[in-house]
């Protein structure tokens, strides 16, 4: 399985919830929206990912889950 981030930054509102939860994975703008540092996320990393997805107010962490073949 692979997990891919998507962010939204039309909807992000600087909360930093996701870089405080994953700071390998996201980053922010200096105006506060979120950056995502990878795209693809590593699997020690996963549980992070999703935990900041269900933290973010905006709703703006997304992430999609691909099976590898």
């Amino acid at each position: 399985m692979t997990l891919h981030i998507t962010a939204n930054t039309a909807v992000c509102i600087g909360a930093g919830q996701c870089v405080m939860t994953a700071p390998d994975l996201f980053d922010q703008e200096d105006h506060g929206t979120v950056i995502v540092l990878e795209d693809e996320v590593p699997a020690d990393q996963r549980a992070l990912l999703r935990e900041a997805s269900y933290l973010c107010p905006s709703r703006a962490i997304t992430y999609t889950e691909t099976s590898e073949t």
